[in-house]
């Protein structure tokens, strides 16, 4: 059975969905991120993950209040990303409730702080953000682009400990045209035992039931579902 994860993007506080990553196609769906939060919950979800967009672009953690709250005042298990590129803000967002914290970023610039996390919190505590265009690894808001492919640098970290990669398709990311299959599935050949996250392009039910058949093992909604594109109440069907 795939793991849903339910995505929840902040800025300013509020529940956002961009476009291919562009912070000038903004959408704003709810200005209360936990009320959303408590809604999935009341439906059964478990997991949650939340990114930080605007300290993805500061290169600091920034809205760790909402993550606060919401490990504060429901049982959700939340991995927390955006904008942790120094030991104070992994700090931070362990402190704030997060369960688990995604880092990007941080693995391209900064590999040898990033692998002290992995060795000091361990493999189930620090997924590694695999966020692509082209097969290029891009990073800091998805803003940058770099010559990395992603195949190879998913490979290269899992080497150092990684168990987890959220792998998104940027080109994907929030078009609701379908996810990229042929992709999660040739990471998955290079490594069976990877535990994959697919990120970006859910459009309908239709593409996690793809995902499903292709033996990927999580899968992250998020506008889908803002634009009830997907509900909630197909979602509790793949819950365990």
């Amino acid at each position: 059975m795939i793991e849903i994860i339910l995505a929840m993007d902040i800025i300013d506080g509020k529940c956002v969905r961009l476009s291919q990553g562009d912070y000038d196609r903004k959408t704003v769906y709810n200005e209360n991120p936990l009320e959303v939060a408590k809604r999935f919950e009341a439906h059964g979800i478990r997991r949650l993950h939340v990114v930080d967009l605007d300290g993805a672009k500061a290169n600091r953690i920034i809205n760790y209040r909402v993550l606060e709250k919401i490990a504060s005042r429901t049982s959700l298990v939340i991995d927390f990303g955006g904008g942790i590129k120094t030991d104070s803000d992994l700090e931070i967002a362990f402190e704030s409730g997060a369960t688990m914290v995604t880092g990007g970023s941080i693995a391209v610039k900064n590999p040898e702080l990033f692998q002290r996390w992995i060795d000091t919190f361990g493999a189930q505590s620090i997924i590694l953000g695999a966020d692509c265009r082209d097969r290029k690894i891009a990073v800091s808001g998805w803003i940058e682009e770099t010559e990395e492919e992603v195949v190879p640098f998913i490979k290269k970290w899992r080497k150092q400990g990684i168990y987890k990669v959220i792998c998104t398709d940027i080109s994907k990311d929030g078009m609701l045209d379908g996810v990229s299959v042929e992709l999660y599935k040739e990471i998955r050949e290079n490594d069976p035992e990877l535990y994959l996250i697919a990120s970006g392009g859910v459009g309908d039910i239709h593409d996690v039931e793809q995902l499903e058949e292709a033996h990927i093992p999580g899968v992250i909604i998020g506008k889908a579902l803002y634009e009830g594109r997907i509900t909630l109440k197909q979602i509790t069907g793949f819950l365990c």
